[in-house]
């Protein structure tokens, strides 16, 4: 059978999403200053789209309105008594409120302030110093060849972030092409420098060179580093004193003195700058009710062109122009109504957050109850993913602090009799139990499991070991200490 080229109908059914649903679907995930930011770019891109005149600018507060009106009243008087002339030296303080309302807070440059001959801002901000910029500043006030300037400048600069150096001797010589002389006299120089123990290999050496430099003619603390560090962590202090020939006590009294000691000398200068949460929804309570307020804070009032639909009915414009414009019109429109929408769903989804947690808001962490997605969704009548679209990256501001919407959803722990009980509940009750044990008798996760079985929550050990390691704390052998 020869194969042909032909031409057929098929008729068939596809979801096809269009690039304005896709729009409404991206308006969704963003918080409030990306919102913020999608807006103000659709307002340079669409002609159609126009921002409401004054509808970012901040009304006149309560006490600016009566100074306002005490100003009028009283150059009201001072006109009366002077025939319509100012009194000299008077200031119109209602003139200042307006420019300082229009300059959106910053007084007129035209009056001039005390302010105007101090730094800008940008100059007085502090930036922190890294590691690799205090070394260099240690090193240009050293006293050295230029051979070993150039072989500490390339160790400095080939340290990681715990303070360690990533590259070997040898290869240090050959990046750099000094003497060996050279490259041990380098590493001298940049480990003599603050933080004490940069520019070591390994976590033993680090340790070692701090403990020669703190205890120089201890005779034991150098061989306990090298050669019983995991024995340490595992607190088999007998066994560390058989070895050295030394009493238990004693071996106790080390772990007291290396428990000093940076085992990461570049952790200081490698923290994480802040992250600042702006929160878009806030909670609080008004008399016996809560209010849920949405964060509108800079988001201009949006409104469709009034030139451009008379544009679109006059009769001289080509098919193209309003062609053109009936395309704008349509895309303004609609993204109105999609952060109208937008809106009212996170409003709904956090009216139903606050009636299924009202223990949380009332009470605190331990009252959170378990909650899906889909008992939102349900209940507002969304797809699930909807919901989930709308909790994710968003926050909410209450009396216990700032939280991500998704936070208030989390499985359930069966217990013993009554309702389930939310796992980040669980969490906070077993992160409470470890902090109130007895420091040399930490309790163990049977323990623990123990514990919440008294207090009506059926978990299983397995359970309890995932949670304690999912918040960062240690097994019971390595938090128990020594007194």
């Amino acid at each position: 059978m020869a194969l042909q080229i032909r031409q057929t109908l098929k008729l068939s059914q596809k979801l096809v999403l269009t690039q304005q649903l896709q729009q409404a679907i991206e308006l969704l995930v963003l918080n409030s200053q990306e919102l913020l930011e999608a807006v103000n770019k659709e307002l340079l891109e669409n002609p159609a789209l126009e921002e409401v005149p004054g509808s970012r600018d901040e009304q006149y507060s309560e006490a600016e309105s009566k100074l306002l009106q005490d100003a009028a009243k009283v150059n009201q008087e001072a006109q009366e008594q002077n025939n319509g002339a100012a009194e000299d030296g008077g200031t119109d303080w209602a003139k200042v409120l307006e420019e300082r309302r229009k300059g959106d807070g910053a007084p007129s440059s035209a009056a001039g302030t005390r302010h105007e001959d101090m730094p800008s801002i940008e100059a007085t901000l502090a930036t922190s110093e890294d590691l690799a910029g205090h070394l260099m500043w240690q090193l240009n006030l050293q006293s050295c060849t230029d051979a070993e300037y150039m072989a500490a400048e390339a160790i400095i600069h080939n340290l990681d972030g715990r303070g360690y150096l990533e590259l070997t001797p040898d290869e240090i010589q050959a990046e750099t092409g000094v003497h060996t002389d050279a490259v041990e006299g380098a590493l001298m120089i940049v480990r003599g420098f603050d933080p004490l123990g940069v520019a070591t290999c390994s976590l033993v050496e680090c340790l070692v060179y701090q403990a020669k430099f703190f205890w120089p003619e201890d005779p034991y603390i150098i061989a306990l580093l090298e050669n019983h560090l995991p024995d340490l962590e595992r607190r088999d202090y007998p066994g560390i004193a058989r070895s050295l020939a030394i009493h238990a006590e004693d071996v106790m009294e080390y772990h007291r003195m290396i428990k000093t000691l940076e085992p990461r000398p570049g952790r200081v200068y490698q923290d994480a700058p802040d992250r600042y949460i702006i929160p878009d929804i806030t909670v609080e309570r008004v008399g016996e009710k809560w209010r849920i307020q949405q964060n509108d804070d800079g988001m201009p009032r949006l409104r469709v062109s009034g030139y451009y639909q008379k544009i679109l009915t006059d009769l001289a414009s080509s098919k193209e122009d309003k062609a053109y414009i009936k395309e704008r019109l349509e895309s303004a429109d609609f993204l109105i109504k999609s952060i109208f929408k937008r809106q009212r769903t996170i409003h709904k989804v956090m009216e139903c957050i606050l009636v299924h947690q009202q223990g949380f808001f009332d009470q605190g962490v331990e009252k959170l109850k378990p909650l899906v997605l889909r008992e939102i969704a349900d209940e507002i009548g969304v797809h699930e993913s909807t919901v989930s679209r709308v909790t994710t990256n968003k926050y909410v501001q209450c009396s216990h602090g700032i939280f991500e919407l998704k936070y208030f959803f989390n499985a359930g722990i069966s217990r013993l009799h009554g309702e389930d009980v939310a796992a980040e509940a669980v969490r906070q009750k077993i992160k409470k139990l470890i902090a109130d044990e007895d420091a040399q008798r930490p309790l163990s996760d049977q323990k623990i499991v123990g514990l919440l079985v008294s207090q009506n929550i059926k978990i299983a050990r397995r359970t309890v070991a995932k949670y304690r390691e999912s918040m960062g704390i240690l097994q019971s052998s390595r938090r128990k200490r020594v007194i």
